[in-house]
């Protein structure tokens, strides 16, 4: 498994980019959200992968950053999502607003897409919100009603759905409590989501 690539970026088109490592040229489906984000062609680009493996092609898909690649693997870990699905999805939408939207059932936000129909978009929500469910009564002390300790936010609010949101990105659910705890709960959802992640990222 190619987990990441860092070298130079030779080509890049809309969902494309090719980069150099070690004089072999890797070609990375992106989302719209990295190609925005990709350095000028000849500069060093750096980005988080996983790669695809069907009987007809083998694809690799690049992302700038891991929230983009946890929510890649949780789009695509539903069944009938591809990853053509997930790279639409991705590309209308960011990592925290497909959370939010999972979260929230919120099916017609990810009908934004191409390509992405309301079937499918409903079996996304109802998907993603079932591995919700399972948090919300596991043994972590976050649970409606559930004990709260050091770092644990209460399940009520803003704070716990921007939890919700944030473990459905990868994190687990002891790390996100204690990240959001930090932050003002009065704040919308998504400004939750967006400034745990930028916290979560200076931590790797």
């Amino acid at each position: 498994m190619i987990y990441s690539l860092r070298g130079k970026l030779i080509h890049s088109e809309p969902n494309l980019a090719v980069i150099e490592c070690g004089g072999v040229g890797y070609s990375c489906r992106v989302t719209m959200t990295t190609a925005r984000q990709l350095p000028k062609l000849g500069e060093e680009a750096m980005l988080y992968t996983c790669m695809s493996v069907r009987e007809d092609a083998i694809e690799l898909f690049g992302f700038a950053d891991k929230a983009e690649l946890s929510c890649f693997q949780q789009l695509t870990s539903v069944n009938g999502v591809g990853p053509k699905a997930a790279i639409s999805i991705l590309s209308e939408l960011t990592p925290e607003r497909v959370a939010l939207a999972a979260a929230s059932g919120d099916f017609k936000a990810l009908t934004r897409a191409p390509g992405v129909g309301p079937k499918l978009a409903q079996r996304i929500v109802l998907e993603l919100k079932d591995k919700f469910g399972k948090l919300m009564t596991s043994d972590t002390g976050f649970g409606i009603g559930g004990a709260s300790g050091p770092g644990v936010v209460s399940a009520a609010g803003n704070a716990a759905e921007a939890v919700n949101a944030l473990t459905v990105l990868g994190f687990s659910a002891s790390e996100a409590s204690a990240v959001v705890s930090k932050l003002d709960s009065s704040l919308p959802v998504e400004t939750l989501v967006r400034d745990a992640l930028k916290m979560l990222a200076k931590k790797v």
